[in-house]
């Protein structure tokens, strides 16, 4: 039900992205409908703002520009063209918004034959149980099994000696509620609990409490680009003039940042040449910055942050120009702008003109190299455009954005605007990107010790997502571990969906991918074994989040269709958050087990003990009360995490709740507790003194000694939980000894002090094997990491 609710919640947001009126051309009026009344056929009228309510193709359109990131990934908004020959320049998908322009459109699609509506489709719920859940679901039916088999066993061996069967029934019965571990669902609710809890403290918000422990068991981390490896907004990083290339220091769209040129600031002459381009690309724009405290957005340290009113491309020109001393707001009263021929898709630049401060005409041109690097434009040499050429070419493959400037100064205004272009002086490229965020490499490192695989998957240009899997260190020298078999290869949408790629796991990058596209890659992961977590933020990753077994959305920048779809909400948006939320989870994993070491130790130890104590002649070692007035280890769900958590791999998706060799522990513990306990029973039955009470008294302090050795670190203040708990079952078994009623109930008396040294014999005994066993637990562990390939930048 849970599922189904979400799925609601996520379909619900997407119907909220639509436009709740739109304007159509009916009948030749304009006119203002609802968008739920569109249909096939209706001619859109859209301006900058607007959402596009439907899927649509072009039939007019002027200086359009597109934002589809929500949809496709991509990063930048996208120029559309009614007159472009590629396909989807010309067409529009409901639930984008535009930027920039005009247009006219008639609607191709709607409803769930749009591209909201197949995203919708996709997000169908998986009710499939999480690793923990089918993990602790077959380790029910194997205790059942076994209890109930061991049971049977005390009660016909107990009929055997004579014993009643009214008593061996009750004996029987109690003995199998004392070996099931009837507290450990407190203890996984309360480790999922805390984990919750820890987690919200560092920005992780779960949505479904065990998606914690599922964390501490991922294989696979399938993250998005935008936003989520990157910083989510354009920065130029460089600029290269004929004085050589510099670059920019900075984030986002603050002024804060400088020019450097191989690391120093520069010559005034590299200085002067930087200023001069950066002048003409922030008088050739149309863009605006808004400063902290004016509603913009929170920066990743929580704080005011400079937001872009217009095209983010232009942004970035205007922040970078800010860095290098020429603010847009000083230039434009000394250089007003008189004339402009906007961009539009097919001639691929823009350009405007300004009145200069000696009186003549200032031309300034920007845009992308092919449609400026060409001799009718510039008054270059050939061997300069040449250059120029493989300069772009270069930035390019390393995933820049690249845009080529140039200006003139012309003594009087030309007749035509477009006139202005020709005979421009070059001022050099400038290469934008989305960066990554400062922590992203580190963050890639840590999944990677952690034996976590790490996959790129975004809708942006394959060079772009290279450049960027190559920067974090998805892809490249160092990328990997040693042996590994995955392919460098960056794989398009296009080749999957012509299903060139048979094995999907071994790629690491996808580009240009579709919703249904991310959806089989996380499939076929999930398919292989893997236990799968996605990051995403836009409407076209809700389907993947939904399907991958941990569905991270970021908090900030998701939109409200992948919060809906996901397990785990990234208040910070920052992905170092989820590597916290796995060390959490492996936190739960971890003390799960510790406790059914614990727990099913002492069930065995008390089994063993009711089977083997009649061998040496204590007839009936346990009475039914005592068997269930032993210690739960509730508190065990609070252990902190182990600090090697984060260093070995997780556990194989296949293995047992009991495999890696803990199954091995429990009896090795459970003998060495019945054996320290029958001892303690027949030394104080050969001085004569009470033994059953003694057994019982051993038995109990056995098990206390195991809780207190299991810990992994003694005298940590991080569960005060454990202790107290201990202490309370030192008094409830105190009481069990020393109050008349209880003693009467249980039927125990006051023991002597040969019995009490027996006992805390017992208790030493259970600690000190409790030690042992912890200790060759991180020593295996440690030998495993040593063993494990280490990665190529350790080499």
């Amino acid at each position: 039900m849970a599922q189904e609710v979400r799925a609601d919640n996520a379909v619900a947001a997407l119907s909220a992205m639509t436009a709740p009126t739109a304007r159509v051309l009916r009948g030749g009026t304009e006119r203002e409908v609802a968008s739920a009344a569109v249909v096939p056929g209706d001619a859109l009228v859209l301006g900058e703002g607007d959402i596009v309510p439907a899927d649509a193709s072009l039939a007019e359109s002027s200086a359009l520009l597109v934002d589809e990131s929500a949809l496709t990934g991509e990063s930048v908004p996208v120029d559309k063209d009614a007159r472009a020959d590629d396909p989807d320049a010309a067409r529009l998908q409901a639930g984008t918004v535009v930027v920039r322009g005009r247009a006219v459109a008639t609607v191709t699609a709607t409803g769930p034959h749009s591209a909201l509506g197949r995203i919708a489709a996709l997000l169908h719920p998986h009710p499939e149980p999480t690793p923990l859940q089918r993990r602790l679901a077959g380790l029910g039916r194997v205790l059942a099994l076994v209890a109930v088999g061991l049971c049977l066993i005390v009660f016909v061996l107990g009929l055997a000696r004579g014993q009643s069967p009214q008593a061996m029934a009750v004996v029987a019965i109690s003995l199998a509620v004392a070996a099931v571990p009837e507290s450990l669902p407190a203890v996984v609710t309360l480790g999922l609990a805390l984990g919750a809890r820890r987690m919200a403290g560092r920005h992780a918000l779960v949505r479904r409490l065990s998606a914690v422990e599922t964390l501490g068991s991922v294989t696979m981390l399938a993250t998005d680009k935008t936003g989520t490896l990157t910083e989510g907004r354009m920065v130029v990083e460089r600029v290269w003039t004929a004085r050589g290339t510099a670059t920019l220091t900075g984030s986002g769209y603050g002024p804060a940042g400088e020019v450097l040129v191989a690391g120093e600031s520069p010559d005034p002459a590299a200085l002067r040449a930087v200023q001069d381009l950066l002048t003409a690309a922030a008088l050739c724009n149309d863009a605006s910055l808004r400063p902290p405290g004016n509603g913009s957005t929170k920066g990743a340290d929580g704080t005011d942050a400079w937001t872009a009113l217009g095209d983010p491309t232009e942004a970035a020109l205007l922040a970078s120009a800010v860095k290098a001393g020429r603010d847009r707001d000083e230039l434009l009263p000394a250089h007003p702008r008189i004339g402009e021929v906007p961009f539009d898709s097919l001639r691929k630049r823009m350009t405007t003109l300004h009145r200069a401060p000696s009186g003549q005409v200032e031309v300034c041109l920007k845009g992308a190299p092919e449609a400026v690097l060409d001799g009718g434009i510039l008054d270059e040499s050939p061997d300069l455009l040449e250059r120029v050429r493989k300069e772009a070419a270069a930035l390019a493959a390393e995933g820049f954005r690249v845009l080529a400037v140039a200006s003139a100064l012309r003594a009087d205004l030309p007749a035509r605007y477009e006139d202005a272009e020709t005979g421009l002086r070059l001022m050099g490229l400038v290469a934008i990107s989305d960066p990554p965020k400062e922590a992203a490499e580190a963050t890639v490192t840590a999944c990677r010790l952690a034996g976590i695989t790490p996959v790129l998957i975004t809708g942006d240009h394959p060079a772009t997502a290279r450049a960027i899997a190559t920067r974090v260190g998805i892809l490249g020298p160092g990328s990997g571990v040693s042996g590994d078999t995955a392919s460098d290869e960056v794989v398009t949408g296009r080749q999957l969906a012509a299903g060139e790629v048979p094995d999907l796991t071994r790629v690491r990058v996808f580009a240009r991918t579709t919703p249904q596209q991310k959806l089989d890659i996380v499939q076929a992961w999930r398919a292989g074994g893997a236990v799968t977590a996605m990051t995403g933020d836009g409407v076209n990753d809700g389907p993947a989040l939904r399907q991958a077994d941990i569905g991270v959305a970021m908090g900030r920048r998701g939109t409200e269709v992948a919060r809906q779809a996901a397990d785990l909400v990234l208040a910070d948006d920052e992905l170092s958050t989820v590597v916290t939320a796995v060390e959490e989870g492996r936190r739960v994993y971890d003390n799960i087990r510790r406790f059914l070491l614990y727990a099913l130790a002492g069930g065995v130890a008390e089994i063993l003990v009711m089977l083997l104590g009649p061998l040496f002649g204590l007839a009936l070692p346990l009475r039914a009360g005592q068997i269930l007035w032993m210690l739960t280890g509730v508190a065990m769900g609070a252990e902190p995490v182990s600090r090697h958590a984060m260093r070995r791999p997780p556990r194989p998706p296949g293995q047992h709740v009991l495999g890696g060799g803990l199954w091995q522990r429990i009896l090795r513990l459970g003998t060495v507790v019945t054996a320290a306990s029958l001892a303690a029973g027949l030394w104080v039955r050969h001085t004569g003194q009470p033994w059953q009470t003694t057994l019982f008294l051993a038995l109990l302090a056995a098990q206390l000694g195991v809780v207190l050795g299991l810990r992994e670190q003694l005298l940590t203040r991080e569960n005060p939980f454990l202790p107290w708990a201990v202490l309370a079952a030192v008094g409830l078994g105190a009481a069990a000894l020393y109050v008349p009623f209880l003693r009467a109930v249980l039927e125990t008396s006051p023991p002597s002090w040969p019995g009490l040294a027996a006992a805390l014999a017992a208790g030493l005994t259970g600690f000190g094997t409790a030690r042992a066993e912890s200790r060759s637990t991180r020593a295996v562990g440690r030998l495993d990491r040593d063993r494990r390939p280490r990665l190529m930048t350790d080499e």
